[in-house]
């Protein structure tokens, strides 16, 4: 399965009131997309109820605030609707393992592999030198954070998220100050330079569209250059964390 970013509020994302990029594009160009789930494409089961979701969220959030106060933090609450407007882009899993595998290299003084192989996060976490960044970082990041909410200060925690999935949850704040700090370890790079990696940087071209309209292969790529699909994650990761910031919108992993 692929690796998705969401940001955005959690009504329209369990609502399913959004489109990936892929999508986004499949249907821009007259092509036909299925999301998969578990149990086949998820088109075809019904959408629920976006007032139904969005009082789901709000409960949610009510119970996760109150927690959190419980325990001596006290977080300010984000707008649930169905109608904000939302940013995704899509990562993919080996850009994002690619960005913590030189994140970690660097943390480690070690060198940064100069190429991946594709599929780099079957046993990713198991490597020593991620094992090492996971235990000394002190971030949501190599914690395995799966959703992150727009709170203004930094800490990351692990409970139930809205589907009773225990997952780690970060901060927008967090997720800001880990990114400035792989950026000061790898690249100091300034905003115009980051944004720009979403269309220089990533994966090399395996397919084309043909003249006649078909998406031909065109290219089976097993390996990848490491730090170019680690920038491109970092852009988009950068994006998210930005538009959460400026919209008080959670961001979510989705795959």
């Amino acid at each position: 399965m692929g690796l998705d970013l969401y940001a955005g509020t959690l009504t329209r994302y369990y609502a399913r009131n959004w489109k990936s990029t892929v999508q986004q594009w499949a249907e821009a160009n007259g092509y036909t997309f299925n999301r998969m789930g578990p149990d086949g494409p998820m088109e075809q089961e019904q959408k629920p109820d976006p007032a139904e979701v969005q009082a789901a969220m709000e409960g949610w959030q009510d119970s996760l605030l109150a927690a959190l106060k419980a325990g001596g933090t006290q977080c300010p609450p984000w707008p649930e609707n169905n109608e904000a407007p939302y940013y995704t882009d899509k990562p993919d899993w080996d850009a994002y393992h690619a960005l913590l595998l030189a994140a970690a290299c660097k943390t480690a003084g070690q060198e940064v592999p100069a190429t991946v192989d594709k599929g780099l996060g079957e046993g990713f976490w198991e490597r020593p030198v991620v094992k090492e960044a996971a235990e000394s970082w002190k971030g949501a990041l190599f914690a395995g954070a799966e959703l992150w909410l727009p709170f203004p200060e930094s800490f990351y925690f692990r409970c139930p998220n809205p589907l009773g999935n225990e997952v780690v949850i970060g901060t927008t704040a967090g997720l800001e100050k880990e990114l400035a700090r792989i950026n000061d370890l790898l690249w100091q790079a300034g905003e115009e330079e980051i944004l720009g990696w979403q269309y220089t940087e990533g994966y090399p071209a395996d397919a084309q569209i043909s003249p006649d309209g078909k998406l031909c292969r065109v290219a089976e790529n097993a390996r990848y250059d490491t730090l170019s699909l680690a920038k491109l994650a970092y852009s988009l990761f950068w994006q998210a964390a930005r538009f959460s910031r400026e919209n008080q919108a959670p961001i979510v992993l989705d795959y």
